[in-house]
């Protein structure tokens, strides 16, 4: 299966899939230290986010979101890519400081994909395969 992307944040990267149809907010979700979500009333709490292609609909909350995915990054705690139905400023800015393919514009369809599908993010040539 392949979808067709926008690049938002250049590289190319896979991994496992990690699937969320709720937005993340960096700040308050997920924890910095751990990479695990903690809050109780996101679907994904208890689960990592590191070295997976997090796949989510969009972020949301503080702008010091984007200074969470950097530090997720430099603890090697960081998503190896993202993928969103529409980016918005504060993970794109995450993860373009940190380094991390992030696409956006894909069809809803990819909310679908099985957890732990391996999942390719080529951003710079704008297409999402799952292998």
């Amino acid at each position: 299966m392949e979808f067709r992307c926008h690049r938002v944040a250049s590289g190319c990267a896979c991994g496992p899939a990690l699937v969320t149809r709720e937005p993340i907010s960096f700040l308050g979700n997920v924890d910095p230290e751990t990479g695990r979500v903690i809050d109780p009333s996101h679907e994904l709490c208890g689960k990592c986010v590191s070295g997976k292609v997090l796949i989510f609909p969009g972020g949301k909350g503080s702008t010091v979101g984007s200074y969470v995915i950097y530090q997720l990054k430099k603890r090697g705690l960081a998503p190896n890519a993202m993928i969103n139905l529409r980016a918005e400023p504060i993970v794109a800015v995450g993860a373009i400081i940190s380094g991390i393919p992030l696409v956006d514009r894909v069809p809803e369809e990819v909310l679908g994909i099985a957890e732990g599908a391996e999942v390719l993010v080529d951003a710079d040539g704008e297409v999402v395969e799952v292998l």
